[in-house]
């Protein structure tokens, strides 16, 4: 094809990528056997791979929050850091965040990439955030420097209806589906409906409205990889495994009778009080095949390979609540610390991500609102992975602020107060301490 038009080369670009895509997604569905099935073929599926996937997602964004202070010292910059704190958290009420964060960490878990979507909705008069599907996003970067993305082009497929509600009307003789690619850098937007450009114009933001991240990074890679691969084989083996002895078992409780030294047979029926004519030496007798400890090899095998799993996907069996031992304290850690380490890698992906996206939410806001926020901190604070003696939180936290060593809203975030500035206000205001009064800069 001679010349080909930007959403032509998109869709020719990254197949082995997509197609891991499609296929962790297939077997984190379910679809976990290999090859076509057979007539009469038993193939049991126990999903230990969502299972797991989903566990380890659970763990990751619990207690997830954040903290927003000034990069300099000052009454105003307090203020300004507050107000930006509070204007954060209504975009994160307005487009339910949390529930949205939850749903993006499965997706990446599964796919292996996550990205987030930061724009301003000029019909409502608010910043949007959206989670794309990374099977349709394309990135390139600078050189050998994975962090220096410069264009991101987004493609996904919309109903007529749908592309002429957004776009305008679409170019006739186009099918009921359409293709819409969007294309930004920090300097330009363009949109294209199937091959034709329908609109080409400054990017409003100055910036790339998108944050992609891995979910786990394999280095000097930019894509990331996925919770499932690894997990592929093992999970088949047990699928097999534990449909073999379900066969078994069942010819066990359906006992297959043998006759040995008869040449015909008719009538033969395996119930009570059943008799049967045999011919002079010949024997019948019923195949026991759970004789001589068979079954107990098979048992041995499935918790070989659940072991196999559990240890795979560094998710430990106490995890799920099995705690026979009634571990708890350093012991319970140690028992949980795969988990805890796999999860403290993840985020540390998670936090720059984040931050970047409240980078993005506040620079739109400073755009849109006629708001200058000035130099700000983001924290993003994680919440304990294991269970907490939380009165031994208090006072450790109450001991660090009387050293001088945490101020009180320091140890209001560790403990996770989801306002510590205002609930500080209202601490000093029930105690009849006068507010200090900011002075408006000039």
């Amino acid at each position: 094809m001679e010349n080909p038009t930007f959403p032509q080369q998109v869709a020719r670009m990254d197949l082995e990528r997509l197609r891991a895509y499609r296929e962790n997604l297939e077997f984190y569905r379910g679809s976990q056997w290999a090859g076509p099935r057979r007539r009469n073929d038993r193939r049991l599926v126990f999903n230990y791979a969502r299972v797991l996937v989903e566990k380890m997602t659970s763990y990751l964004v619990a207690g997830m929050s954040l903290s927003i202070s000034p990069a300099q010292a000052a009454p105003e910059a307090e203020e300004r850091a507050r107000e930006a704190e509070q204007a954060v958290r209504q975009v994160h009420e307005q487009n339910r965040l949390e529930e949205l964060d939850f749903d993006t960490e499965l997706d990446a878990a599964v796919l292996g990439d996550g990205c987030y979507k930061v724009t301003w909705d000029a019909q409502e008069e608010r910043v949007r955030v959206t989670s794309p599907d990374v099977q349709g996003l394309y990135a390139w970067w600078v050189g050998d420097d994975l962090s220096r993305v410069w264009r991101v082009a987004s493609r996904y497929r919309l109903s007529r209806e749908e592309a002429e509600m957004l776009y305008g009307p679409v170019p006739a003789g186009r099918r009921e589906e359409v293709a819409i690619v969007e294309v930004w850098t920090d300097s330009q937007f363009q949109l294209w409906v199937e091959d034709i450009l329908v609109e080409e114009r400054a990017n409003p933001y100055g910036l790339i409205p998108f944050v992609i991240f891995p979910n786990l990074r394999e280095p000097k890679q930019f894509w990331g990889v996925s919770e499932l691969p690894i997990l592929v084989e093992p999970a088949r083996e047990l699928n097999r495994a534990l449909s073999q002895l379900s066969t078994i078992l069942e010819l066990s409780g359906n006992p297959i009778a043998v006759l040995e030294g008869v040449e015909e047979a008719q009538d033969i029926a395996v119930q009570p009080g059943a008799v049967w004519e045999l011919p002079e030496r010949a024997r019948a007798y019923l195949l026991d095949l759970l004789q001589g400890g068979g079954v107990k090899l098979h048992t041995d095998y499935i918790d070989l390979l659940y072991r196999a799993v559990h240890d795979l996907s560094e998710t430990p069996r106490i995890s799920f609540g099995d705690n026979p031992r009634s571990l708890s304290g350093v012991a319970l850690e140690m028992e949980m610390h795969p988990l805890l380490q796999r999860i403290r890698r993840k985020r540390l992906i998670r936090s720059a991500a984040y931050r970047q996206r409240t980078e993005m939410v506040l620079r739109i806001l400073e755009q849109r609102k006629g708001v200058a926020f000035g130099p700000l901190r983001v924290r993003i604070l994680w919440g304990p992975v294991l269970p907490q003696d939380r009165s031994r939180l208090v006072q450790q936290e109450r001991s660090l602020v009387e050293a001088g060593l945490h101020s009180r809203r320091r140890a209001m975030e560790e403990l996770g107060v989801d306002d510590p500035q205002g609930e500080l206000e209202r601490v000093l205001e029930e105690r009849g301490v006068p507010q200090p009064v900011a002075t408006p800069s000039v």
